[in-house]
């Protein structure tokens, strides 16, 4: 007969018991299996009183100013309904650019409802407009405020020196040869940069509205409000504003009283230094020209009136037509200088110039000639109080039969445009005419 194992009860084992160890094991699961009792039971959650969203509801902003780090939803509210999404982001984001909504829109993160959307795309009232998180600003650098020099008083006299006229919204000054009208490369001495000196009781700078040549001496006009400059500029452009010049060129042109129409575009090789003649990319270009005197076969002294406004036309056109200007070594080359005492110097000046004033009139100014051009005229023999030929319009003439035909249709016109308004005023006075 075997031993029972050390540790185990010999006695006899009760109906129903359980084995000692059993039971401890039994009882250690029941409890695994048994959850613990809450210690309080929990409090059923309490209702959030409903709320109204914003049409535009704001983002959450992070510690950076004007940067979210969260998707931001908006609703769109009833004052939007119907505009484009790029619209709705200039009312309500105007810190994000077009730019950047396109880009959202590219890359899915844009989208209304859910679904992608495009900057073109219109929104509705009610719909949910989710914005990707903002993007930070990059620091944007001032410029530099551009101050222009403090002029000295010889400079103030000198710029006040220079006006031949000067009413409360015009100034014009005679610009003398080998002073440019504005700034450039290596040019620092200009009349842009004498404006300064010349605003007298006003008290606001003046304003340029054409320009001449840095060779070209005579009559420049000078705005001196910004309704002037725009009335000016406005003339200019619509060729209302009429201009005079002298010239001294090389020989004498065979028909005294001429217009060149040439074509002129910037001579390629030049960057837009040198102007030429081309007859297939050139802009139009028309210069009617003059003989007032001739020396012989050398020179002629001439009147040109440019009827279009291109870099150095008068220059390029008569030079085109074999009487460069004297003095113009660009245009005319070596074949353009006089022996003897004539100066060497660009003989091309802005006698005149005749524009409609802002506030009613003309401004109709000359200019007189600079020493060199003076002495050359001189030289050869002219007569300086020849020089100013009359406009067409200021030729006292007598009608041509054009000239009557034209005033015939432009009366005939008007009694139409009289007949036709008492028609319409009888048609409208009294109700309609009953027939007999």
């Amino acid at each position: 007969m075997k031993g029972r194992p050390p540790g185990k009860s010999s006695g006899p084992r009760k109906p129903g018991a359980v084995p000692q160890g059993r039971a401890r094991g039994a009882a250690k699961a029941a409890r695994a299996r048994k959850p613990d009792a809450p210690k309080s039971a929990p409090k059923p959650p309490a209702a959030k009183p409903a709320t109204v969203k914003p049409a535009v509801r704001p983002a959450k902003s992070s510690p950076a100013k004007g940067v979210s780090l969260d998707v931001r939803q908006f609703r769109v509210g009833a004052d939007d309904d119907g505009i484009r999404l790029d619209r709705w982001f200039q009312r309500h984001l105007p810190d994000v650019g077009f730019n950047i909504v396109s880009r959202w829109a590219r890359t899915g993160q844009l989208r209304v409802d859910g679904a992608r959307a495009a900057p073109g795309d219109r929104v509705a009232e009610g719909q949910s407009i989710r914005v990707p998180p903002a993007e930070p600003k990059a620091v944007e650098t001032a410029k530099p405020k551009r101050v222009r020099p403090e002029l000295s008083d010889d400079q103030v006299a000198f710029a006040q020196g220079l006006v031949i006229h000067r009413d409360a919204q015009a100034i014009v000054i005679n610009k003398p040869p080998g002073l440019a009208t504005q700034g450039g490369t290596k040019t620092e001495d200009h009349v842009d940069g004498l404006l300064d000196a010349l605003e007298y009781e006003l008290d606001q700078r003046p304003k340029l509205v054409h320009r001449l040549d840095k060779d070209t001496s005579g009559a420049l006009l000078i705005a001196r409000t910004a309704r002037s400059a725009a009335f000016f500029a406005k003339a200019f452009s619509s060729r209302t504003a009429r201009k005079v010049y002298w010239a001294l060129v090389m020989g004498v042109p065979s028909i005294e009283d001429g217009m060149v129409e040439l074509p002129i575009a910037k001579q390629p090789g030049t960057g837009g230094e040198k102007m030429h003649v081309d007859q297939e990319e050139g802009l139009p270009s028309r210069s009617r020209y003059r003989v007032i005197e001739r020396a012989g076969n050398r020179a002629a002294w001439v009147e040109l009136q440019p009827y279009t406004g291109r870099t150095h036309q008068l220059r390029v056109h008569m030079a085109a037509i074999g009487h460069p200007i004297v003095g113009d070594g660009k245009y005319g080359g070596k074949e353009a200088f006089l022996s003897g005492a004539i100066s060497r110097k660009m003989h091309l000046h802005a006698r005149r110039i005749r524009v409609d004033h802002p506030d009613g009139g003309r401004v109709d100014v000359r200019a007189e000639l600079p020493d060199h051009f003076a002495s050359s005229l001189a030289s050869l023999g002219f007569d300086l109080s020849a020089g100013d030929l009359p406009l067409d319009e200021e030729i006292a003439r007598a009608p041509t039969r054009e000239d009557e035909k034209k005033a015939a249709r432009a009366h005939a016109k008007q009694i139409r445009k009289g007949r036709k308004g008492e028609r319409r005023a009888r048609g409208s006075s009294g109700g309609p005419r009953k027939k007999p």
